[in-house]
């Protein structure tokens, strides 16, 4: 089956977030299983470098305010296509913002990916490729089976997946017509929102299936404190909605082969113990007799960052460490300066992001911190468990569907890979770092659990069978 896969960002050419991850890891998945999948994402500044073998395949003399070609090449294994629209994509800051903000024509900037990945769903490119399935993520990709639906699918199926869904492309009623989008789009059961236009709530509406990354989230979403005023819409298509939970590249993610640390596995952990060292050791901080916990995210109230900040001093008495990496809100990041400032010896700050760094922390810690208030799926406990770095999660979205928190049932059945909490507040999560320090303390416990996360399943074999299926009932 060929399937046009739309999204705003793709690893290895250009990531922000976990949605990169995804998007660059599907193709891979789903070709074992026959599918021939195409990643269509914009031409930023360096794209077009990087493709090999290029070749315009589309073109359009006016996208949204000047000229725009889609170009077909390759990078790694995976054919990309490529929209250069240099009125639109070639910015000097970021792929969303700036320093001064979003992008205020960030509306047009997607709608025109989106307009031209239906066109080549519906027309085919210059190379007598046409898909089966226009498979678009997130809002930036939420106009494209609307486009479909009202200029015509040429036969093509439409699905959308929702990575995250508090970001919902959300614009004025103003700009329906500059959009593209006809008078009726503008409905309370299509693109209306509150007086306004939602790009993600009209894909919902208009896509012949719908995903999101993780069972507990799919249900999640069809309640009002996780569905962002967005839950009647998707409770509306709920037999039309799947929770699929993503995988992580297990090629990139291991610890037997991961150029960035010294090498370990669950049969031989000792390579573990020298990362550990050297994370300390890079990060400047003293003896830790306990836990060494790390966080590698965004520092926002989402992820809970907050909470760690009031649960800290308890877990730090208890002889607890923690090495953080991740920017984000100001206030945030300066919180855990602070923390930083009082305990130098066990607490390490760095605002920013380096992947070989995330790699250097996932292998040296004993334990990964996620304390989501709401997490769709997360990556981040996934590499915890595939490096034996015990995560610590609240029981949400992906984080309760892929940890199997440690209780006195799942202890004695020797299932436990990690810890959970649950409600999702300081005091619950202290909790959950007093049962960290317990558990690490006692070393065979700690042992077993460490060896059994690093053998829980987190590839994209499960995940790529069910999109497979999904695929496969659209075009039945």
């Amino acid at each position: 089956m060929r399937i046009l896969s739309v999204a705003s960002e793709c690893v290895p050419l250009v990531k922000t977030g976990g949605l990169a991850d995804v998007v660059g890891a599907l193709p891979g998945a789903l070709a074992p299983l026959g599918h021939d999948m195409r990643v269509m994402i914009p031409a930023y500044p360096g794209i077009l470098e990087k493709l090999r073998n290029r070749v315009e395949i589309w073109a359009d003399p006016d996208l949204f305010g000047g000229p725009a070609k889609a170009h077909l090449g390759r990078v790694a294994d995976l054919d990309v296509i490529a929209l250069d629209a240099p009125h639109l994509y070639r910015r000097d800051g970021g792929i969303y913002a700036d320093a001064g903000g979003d992008y205020p024509d960030n509306p047009e900037r997607f709608a025109a990916l989106c307009w031209a990945a239906a066109a080549i769903a519906r027309d085919g490119g210059g190379d007598g490729w046409t898909p089966d399935i226009l498979h678009a993520h997130d809002w930036q990709g939420g106009l494209a089976p609307a486009y479909l639906h009202y200029h015509g699918s040429g036969g093509t199926r439409s699905m959308l997946t929702i990575h995250n869904i508090a970001f919902q492309g959300i614009t004025g009623a103003d700009r329906l017509s500059a959009l593209r989008l006809p008078p009726e789009a503008f409905d309370k059961e299509a693109a209306e929102y509150w007086g306004n236009l939602s790009t993600l709530k009209l894909g919902l509406v208009k896509a012949d299936a719908i995903t999101t990354v993780s069972p507990t989230y799919a249900e999640e979403l069809m309640r009002p404190e996780f569905g962002m005023g967005l839950e009647g819409v998707i409770a509306s298509r709920a037999k039309d909605l799947h929770g699929i939970l993503n995988g992580v590249d297990e090629a990139i993610w291991s610890p037997e082969h991961d150029d960035a640390i010294a090498p370990y596995s669950a049969r031989s952990l000792k390579g573990k113990a020298t990362n550990r060292a050297r994370l300390i050791a890079e990060f400047g901080l003293g003896d830790v007799p306990g836990p060494l916990a790390i966080v590698v995210s965004r520092l926002t109230w989402q992820k809970g960052i907050d909470l760690l900040a009031e649960a800290l001093p308890d877990f730090i008495a208890a002889g607890g460490g923690l090495a953080m990496l991740g920017s984000g809100d100001r206030d945030l990041e300066e919180a855990m300066r602070r923390a930083a400032h009082i305990w130098p010896d066990r607490v390490a700050v760095r605002v920013g992001y380096d992947e070989p760094l995330a790699h250097r922390l996932i292998a040296g810690g004993d334990a990964v911190l996620v304390p989501s208030r709401f997490e769709p799926c997360g990556l981040t406990q996934m590499y915890g468990l595939r490096y034996g770095t015990i995560p610590v999660v609240a029981a949400t979205g992906g984080l309760n569907d892929t940890v199997i928190g440690a209780t006195p049932a799942s202890l004695s059945a020797k299932a436990a890979t990690g810890i959970t909490f649950h409600p999702v507040d300081h005091i619950a999560l202290a909790g959950a770092l007093r049962r960290l320090v317990a558990l690490h303390a006692d070393r065979p416990v700690w042992t077993t659990m460490v060896k059994r996360a690093m053998k829980a399943d987190v590839g994209w074999h499960g995940p790529a069978a069910r999109y497979s299926e999904i695929y496969g009932n659209l075009t039945a």
